[in-house]
């Protein structure tokens, strides 16, 4: 069979996608602006062991498989197989078809799959795992985020709202959630490059701490307190959440970590910040959540280049855990389409900067994250992924939230 007959098939026959074979066989509609070239028989070979969207973005990240056009574009295309991937039993006949490719070409899994060593949610490996993702580049990073250095959703006031305002307004969102005062003590954990953490010395006269598990994240974020002159008043430590301070804070910020928790972890996790709350103390947790159950396993392309260990929950499992570690569940809202604009933004950066960033992470790795922030993109807007923030309140022993009859 043809090569460009055999990707047809993989990528859905009726999506208006080009395939060129490095056999120079063809298939799909010619007027197609976007189009699949397979460059190599490696390509085949890798989707006879991982027929679906582990095998086309091994091919992807090796160069086996160029797009011609835009990628968020081919993904829309694809939509079926990058939310869904194919079923089974078509997996199955694929891989039957291809396995005489495979013994000839026999690839290894490229160098960036990653699988962290040790016993699962361990600080050990919870610190591999975190490392992997973020101590790539501060300046890769830098090209990506923008000024803001914020690696989570957004918030876009309007339509026209660049990406350094709506995440100025995310981070404000949150301040206001948590009513933060002068002289409250804030407690921010993953707190990345620090921004909740200098957005609320800066604006609210908070004096706030921020745990992150990425050491290149903290010496960044530190570095970045000094220049504006907020030491004394800010500060980001390398540290695992579990070893932060148990004094009582009055407010918690929790900016994208639970997606890295773990399910079985969650109750230990959220009572851990209940007690590092004072009595009337606010949480508020931001994360990525699966639309609904039951429990979907994790895209195996994001585990095992993007987000190794990573689990996301239903936002109902989270307001559960946080219920039964003994907040009050405030408010809740869903953030999915700003996440999309998010991504789309840091998109553009990286092709706004694309030469850069592969001469500073290489190649294969800028292809990871440019598949990845595309793919996640259509995630969001296609809702197969959400974004809630759950607000929560410890109780004083009177059963008093401090919370206004309305409004914040």
């Amino acid at each position: 069979m043809q090569v460009a007959t055999i990707i047809s098939r993989v990528v859905g026959p009726e999506a208006p996608v080009r395939v060129i074979g490095y056999d120079g066989s063809k298939a799909g509609p010619d007027s197609s602006e976007i189009a699949i070239r397979i460059t190599s028989p490696r390509a085949l070979a890798r989707l006879a062991t991982a027929p679906g969207t582990l095998g086309l973005a091994r091919a992807y990240v090796e160069g086996e498989i160029e797009v011609e056009g835009d990628l968020y574009q081919l993904l829309d295309a694809m939509a079926d197989i990058t939310l869904n991937d194919i079923p089974r039993a078509e997996q199955l006949r694929l891989a039957r078809r291809l396995l005489p490719m495979w013994l000839w070409h026999r690839p290894t899994p490229p160098e960036l799959e990653y699988r962290p060593p040790g016993r699962l949610h361990s600080k050990r490996r919870d610190s591999k795992a975190i490392s992997h993702h973020y101590d790539v580049s501060n300046r890769f990073y830098e090209w990506v985020l923008g000024p803001s250095m914020a690696y989570t959703c957004a918030v876009y006031p309007s339509d026209t709202a660049t990406l350094e305002e709506a995440q100025a307004a995310k981070f404000e969102l949150v301040a206001q959630k948590l009513a933060l005062e002068p002289g409250m003590r804030l407690l921010d954990v993953g707190c990345g490059w620090g921004g909740m953490v200098m957005h609320a010395a800066a604006e609210h006269g908070v004096k706030a701490l921020g745990v992150t598990l990425s050491r290149n994240q903290a010496d960044w974020a530190q570095a970045e307190i000094v220049r504006r002159g907020l030491q004394g008043v800010a500060e980001v430590r390398h540290l695992d959440y579990r070893d932060a301070p148990e004094s009582e804070f009055d407010a918690i910020s929790s900016i994208g970590l639970t997606e890295h928790i773990g399910n079985a972890q969650l109750p230990a996790y959220f009572s851990s910040l209940r007690d590092r709350l004072r009595p009337g103390g606010r949480l508020l947790n931001h994360c990525i959540t699966q639309p609904r159950t039951p429990y979907k396993a994790t895209d195996p392309f994001i585990d095992r280049y993007v987000f190794p260990d990573g689990q996301l929950e239903c936002v109902g499992r989270i307001v559960t855990a946080m219920n039964d570690a003994g907040f009050e569940i405030r408010h809740e809202e869903n953030l999915r389409e700003h996440y999309a604009r998010t991504l789309a933004h840091w998109s553009a950066n990286l092709e706004e900067h694309w030469e850069q960033a592969v001469a500073e992470v290489g190649i294969g790795r800028a292809r990871v994250w440019r598949l990845y922030m595309a793919a996640c993109q259509l995630g969001f807007e296609r809702d197969n992924i959400q974004l809630h923030q759950v607000l929560g309140v410890r109780l004083t022993d009177r059963g008093e939230s401090g919370f206004p009859l309305r409004g914040w």
